[in-house]
């Protein structure tokens, strides 16, 4: 057995890199750089992802998932915890009014198209909390397959992708103030990736605020969770809770209250920024035509549909009640 590892060890060490891991190891450490902003990354993933490949396709989901925690909890050593409770408290009402809407819409919009009842749900979860943090931890109660989760993911995603060009120029042409613009994507940009991307191109202010709120909303995937092991009959399930909100917690109020800490925040802000540009590529990665084309038009239509309520409904709360 160890001479077998010995073998495939120096096998990897000795074969050529191919052209497209050389084009994908590039197009990593641009990200990695500050000359590649958020959206840029997306685009430059989605062009490797039709044209080339994602040469590491099979770890790409997890890279990301852990990506994207490991980033969040980095952005908690950038904020305070006095605007972030202010944050939290202002965004309460609208989240659970957005959350409960959500599923209403999305309840009745599957049963109207006759989407198949697991993938209805699952696009409205990911819609109404988390996009792809959702999916992930409904899917396994619910007991959704493997064809289900795709097509809600990537109805998700590419709806994610859009939002992420589309809403810094729609908060711009509607003079949105940062806290304005930070609440409206924490409530209308389903993954929390292409909320800190678009919201970190607005302001520091709309960043904190959009941060915060969206994970206080992601929080509402445990009782979410609990209520589909009802609606399901799921009883067994175990139900996924997001513990690194708690880690980013704990880096938020290390930030505000540790002088050693503050010292060197902007360095952990700066890597965890970079962490979620290399993400946002990353997802962009796995966008790939196969990917597009098992979505199907009802299933798309529902999210379209649900995205383009949710984001109008909001936007007008905001604007008229958000300073």
């Amino acid at each position: 057995m160890e001479n077998q590892d010995k073998k495939g060890y120096k096998y990897f060490l000795d074969r050529s890199i191919t052209t497209r891991e050389l084009i994908f190891i590039v197009a990593v450490i641009l990200c990695l750089s500050p000359i590649i902003s958020p959206p840029i990354a997306l685009l430059m993933g989605l062009i490797i992802a039709q044209f080339i490949g994602h040469p590491y396709l099979n770890l790409n989901h997890k890279a990301t998932k852990i990506l994207l925690q490991v980033s969040v909890v980095g952005l908690g050593f950038g904020m305070n915890v006095t605007s972030a409770l202010k944050a939290g408290k202002e965004g309460v009402v609208f989240t659970i009014i957005s959350i409960v809407g959500t599923l209403i819409i999305g309840f009745f919009m599957g049963k109207f198209l006759k989407i198949e009842k697991k993938t209805s749900f699952l696009i409205s979860s990911g819609t109404a909390i988390c996009g792809g943090s959702a999916i992930a931890a409904i899917s396994p109660v619910i007991k959704a397959d493997e064809k289900q989760i795709s097509v809600a993911l990537g109805t998700i995603f590419i709806l994610n992708s859009i939002a992420l060009f589309v809403f810094p120029m729609i908060g711009h042409h509607f003079d949105l103030s940062q806290s304005q613009f930070g609440m409206w994507c924490a409530i209308a940009i389903h993954d929390t990736s292409s909320v800190v991307g678009a919201s970190s191109k607005y302001g520091q202010q709309a960043l904190e605020i959009a941060t915060t709120v969206k994970l206080a909303r992601a929080l509402w995937i445990i009782p979410l969770a609990f209520l589909s092991t009802l609606l399901f009959k799921n009883k067994n399930s175990k139900v996924s809770i997001p513990y690194f909100i708690g880690l980013f917690l704990l880096a938020m109020i290390a930030n505000t209250y540790i002088p050693f800490i503050q010292d060197y925040s902007s360095y952990f802000v700066a890597i965890a920024k970079a962490g979620l540009t290399l993400t946002l590529f990353l997802i962009g990665c796995g966008l790939s035509r196969k990917v597009l084309l098992s979505v199907g038009f009802k299933p798309l239509l529902q999210g379209v549909v649900l995205w383009v309520i949710i984001s109008a409904a909001a936007l007008l709360v905001v604007i008229n009640l958000v300073i």
